[in-house]
């Protein structure tokens, strides 16, 4: 969470840094062409970012399909909540075998759930790359085309 914090912080503080620094060094150009560039820069780096976020969340999600987090209610608290009522649907008079047939069920959808939920994930971060990586190459090629 500090890092995180920090992170927030420093950032802005750092991407200013490099704008007036950038600035100072091409004063001789003119100011529009400067603003020019540090947009294009922003712009670059924006998209980057949502690149690479988008490809850290689809590795993750890809890793919860892969081997989706374990379902952690034992038969024990299962049996206790279906016999307190808890869950709803149950009967009060239910036989033992009947009860773990119900809760293999049970873990078997809560597994099914999860691995719907990371397709989804994937689906959704595939949008943090598609939509971007577009623009990037855009302005990537403006970029060079400025620079020549």
């Amino acid at each position: 969470m500090v890092v995180f914090l920090l992170l927030i912080l420093v950032m802005p503080i750092v991407i200013l840094v490099f704008i007036v620094a950038f600035a100072v060094k091409n004063k001789e150009q003119g100011g529009e062409k400067v603003v020019r560039h540090i947009y294009t820069y922003l712009v670059l780096f924006a998209t980057l970012m949502m690149v690479i976020g988008g490809g850290v969340s689809i590795f993750m999600a890809a890793a919860d399909l892969a081997s989706p987090t374990g379902y952690y209610q034992s038969f024990t608290d299962y049996k206790q909540m279906t016999i307190a009522g808890k869950i709803e649907g149950s009967k009060t008079e239910t036989s033992e075998d009947e009860l773990r047939r119900n809760y293999e069920i049970y873990v078997k959808e809560e597994k099914l759930r999860q691995k719907d939920g990371a397709i989804n994930q994937i689906i959704k971060s595939l949008g943090f790359i598609v939509i971007p990586l577009p623009v990037f190459l855009y302005f990537n090629r403006l970029r060079k085309h400025q620079s020549e």
